[in-house]
């Protein structure tokens, strides 16, 4: 009977009060991007555009949906951004969370903290990009990515919401978005994505370098 009476109480039918919702999500999306200073942005669309051009690979690694984010931005940065240029030649980009099976052997075997940072042992080298993407920026596996990186002698970006967590002090370069909210912060990681492949695409590699 409390159940039944709660559902009645509810007003599911109020397209006002959903669309306030819709608003304030929107508008609090357009904060962190109105305040955010995009000359870090541009310093990684330019590391990234340097692995382009010297043919070294770009790691990206994430959990859960900053996971899919970074299966996304790998996906336009070896297709997108290939478009115009006349090989079709897109970046050696891996995202680090897409083997099932790798991720599951590792995380089984060496434990999940060592998901990514034994990857990178293995099939990362020196100059070679490391972003990370995390809402927290502490996650252990994320630390340890970005410590392997170090280790290798790889640049490493993390993409952060929150505090920025450990990653905002270990990371070479960190993106902080001081922002409480992880959907925002997975949002602000796929913008940032789109906004470096776009980029990519109006600047192809010179024919030279095909």
């Amino acid at each position: 009977m409390d159940e039944e009476r709660n559902h009645k109480v509810m007003d599911f039918s109020d397209t006002d009060r959903i669309a306030d919702c819709f608003l304030n999500y929107n508008l609090r999306l357009q904060s962190v991007l109105l305040n955010t200073a995009w000359d870090k942005v541009a310093l990684l669309a330019q590391d990234v555009r340097k692995c382009w051009l010297s043919n070294r690979q770009v790691f990206l690694c994430g959990n859960g949906g900053s996971a899919a984010n970074a299966m996304h931005i790998a996906n336009d940065f070896l297709y997108g951004i290939a478009i115009r240029t006349k090989s079709k030649r897109g970046l050696r980009v891996v995202a680090l969370p897409a083997n099932q099976s790798v991720l599951t052997c590792l995380g089984n075997d060496i434990g999940y903290e060592n998901i990514f940072s034994y990857q990178l042992s293995s099939l990362g080298g020196e100059n070679d990009l490391l972003i990370a993407l995390s809402g927290s920026g502490n996650s252990p596996n994320i630390v340890n990515a970005i410590l392997e990186a170090k280790r290798i002698g790889m640049k490493s970006y993390a993409l952060l919401g929150f505090s920025g967590g450990r990653c905002k002090d270990i990371a070479d370069v960190p993106l902080h978005f001081p922002v409480d909210d992880m959907q925002i912060s997975e949002d602000i990681q796929l913008i940032i994505g789109h906004m470096v492949m776009q980029w990519l695409k109006d600047n192809p590699l010179p024919e030279e370098s095909v």
